[in-house]
């Protein structure tokens, strides 16, 4: 038998349809990927494209994980994740910042190495959240570059860094809230994380097309 991997409150046993509820919500994913398609004039755009394919990744990858919970399904739903972010960093700094190449793979590696730091943070703090602080950080900090300089939606990169705040809480207190809550609240990390992916593609999609 294969081992199941429980680290969500909803699953409380082996079996396909053991989380429904975070499974199901990765819905948000495949309609954010829709609506940010629909945004891209030019469909030549690589760099747009592969965010969206991206987002129907990780859509694809965590559906998979909460419903098989294994270790390769694991993989499936966290490399797409990585993908998106470290491609966001490398697109928004060199195309909308307009940072050299040299100075752009300086802050990959920046968040590449405070990425390995945080993930190395026991999985008891914040739930296993830490891993996406120098996201939020990155997220954070072109939301404020982007207020300051965007021609055009100004706040929509600090809408994205308020919604990751309030996802990443809820994937912090899952286990937590299980005594009162036996669904946790895993699932409403995948619904607002949707919002949070399309307002990041939306920010590059509409300053690109500037």
């Amino acid at each position: 038998m294969i081992d199941y991997i429980d680290i969500y409150c909803e699953r409380i046993a082996p079996g396909l349809w053991a989380e429904p509820l975070n499974a199901l919500t990765n819905a948000a994913f495949f309609i954010a990927a829709f609506f940010a398609w629909t945004l891209i004039k030019d469909k030549k755009d690589r760099g747009a494209m592969l965010l969206v394919v991206l987002m129907l990744c990780i859509g694809t990858g965590s559906a998979l994980f909460h419903t098989f919970a294994t270790r390769a399904t694991q993989l499936m739903d966290v490399i797409p994740i990585l993908l998106f972010q470290v491609l966001f960093l490398w697109l928004y700094s060199l195309n909308i910042i307009k940072l050299s190449a040299a100075k752009t793979f300086a802050l990959f590696a920046v968040f590449m190495i405070a990425s390995v730091l945080c993930e190395a943070i026991p999985a008891y703090v914040l739930n296993g959240s830490t891993g996406y602080i120098p996201a939020l950080v990155f997220v954070t900090g072109f939301g404020i570059w982007h207020y300051r300089y965007a021609a055009q939606e100004r706040l929509v990169l600090l809408l994205a860094a308020g919604l990751f705040v309030v996802s990443l809480t809820f994937r912090s207190i899952d286990m937590a809230v299980c005594g009162s809550l036996p669904v946790g609240t895993h699932f409403l990390w995948h619904s607002l994380n949707g919002a949070v992916l399309y307002c990041c593609t939306r920010a590059y999609i509409k300053a690109r097309a500037n």
